[in-house]
């Protein structure tokens, strides 16, 4: 007996292949990452601390300025000050006219009066402290900040912070002092890695100072779980910049966002990237399309600056150019693909 409607039968299988092959062969929409800065100030990275492995990155090599991680490379020098013997947390640090007159963010210190490491270190990590910074670079440079600041090169390079250049110790406007994404990310995981039983002051929001209860600046702490620490900084030149510590769930992270516009901005933008490296359908994904501060959608894509290349007018970063100060707001943190290999982890074997 023949079959029922053998064309019908025919006509559905045809069907059913065509919608299989489709359902195959489509794309996952594209995904887009709204970024809160302009496309020449900005630059990110987000680094497995545990295997160095670039999970995200953006212009990581592109000079930009530091503004106040500019401290972080101070406090290194510190922890390293601590560990060798030559200052201990009860060692008091001088103030000389030249760090009591730093802008703010400041302690307001007058000249002669000193101030304890232990303080001194609360004061660079929580107030981003100016005055305290600079004199912090006095005492470790043999009274010389510029001493200081080429001490703080020499050990950038030993750390593979080939992009960095400091002139100063607390991240005040100057333009010879820059650094990039990458090299930050390589700061934190080293001051980490280094100095684990000094990393507790980069989770501290606040701290008692002569009486009073000193706020901080990085909003981060107790926002997202995980986070713990490290750093903030922001300068008219730079935008608004962050390196940031997430340790959760078996995940260690290093999130590093240079030149928002706003910090508030800023640290959506963080959490945001934090959200797609720990997401297990995002981690391994391609790299989104950015949708930069006021672009239109589908408009294109502002001309970037080439890998590696300093900002416009800058000497290149080992220049023995005089620095002179740049205009602009003083740094304080009031609220206010050219990598290498993936695989291959950012700090140098020890």
């Amino acid at each position: 007996m023949p079959r029922p409607f053998p064309f019908l039968q025919k006509l559905i299988a045809v069907l059913a292949l065509l919608a299989l092959v489709a359902g195959c062969t489509t794309t996952p929409p594209e995904s887009v990452l709204t970024v809160p800065a302009q496309p020449q100030k900005y630059a990110a990275i987000v680094v497995d601390a545990s295997s160095g492995k670039t999970l995200f990155e953006v212009n990581s090599r592109s000079q930009r300025y530091p503004a106040s991680l500019t401290k972080m490379m101070t406090l290194y020098m510190l922890f390293e000050a601590l560990e060798s013997g030559r200052v201990t947390k009860e060692t008091r640090i001088p103030v000389s006219d030249h760090a009591a007159s730093q802008p703010p963010t400041k302690l307001r210190f007058r000249r002669g009066e000193t101030i304890d490491v232990d303080s001194a270190i609360r004061a660079m990590v929580v107030k981003s402290a100016n005055d305290v910074a600079v004199a912090m670079g006095e005492y470790l440079g043999g009274g010389s900040e510029d001493q200081f600041a080429a001490m703080m090169t020499a050990k950038a390079r030993s750390l593979g912070m080939t992009g960095t250049s400091f002139r100063n110790a607390c991240g005040l406007p100057d333009d010879g002092q820059v650094t990039t994404a990458r090299d930050m990310a390589v700061l934190g995981m080293a001051l980490e890695h280094r100095f684990p039983q000094h990393f507790h002051y980069f989770s501290e929001s606040d701290f008692m100072f002569r009486g009073r209860l000193v706020r901080g600046h990085n909003d981060m702490l107790g926002r997202v779980r995980g986070v713990d620490g490290i750093k903030t900084g922001y300068i008219r030149a730079s935008g608004y910049n962050i390196v940031t510590s997430y340790n959760a769930d078996g995940r260690h992270l290093i999130v590093v966002v240079m030149g928002a516009d706003t910090a508030r901005q800023r640290n959506d933008h963080v959490e945001a990237l934090i959200q797609r490296s720990v997401a297990p359908t995002t981690a391994d994904a391609s790299q989104p399309r950015l949708m930069y501060s006021g672009q239109q959608p589908g408009s294109p894509l502002p001309q970037l600056p080439p890998p590696d290349s300093a900002l416009p007018g800058l000497p290149p970063p080992d220049s023995a150019t005089p620095a002179s100060a740049l205009p602009g707001s003083p740094a304080s943190d009031l609220p206010s693909a050219d990598l290498a290999s993936p695989s291959a982890p950012l700090l140098p074997a020890q």
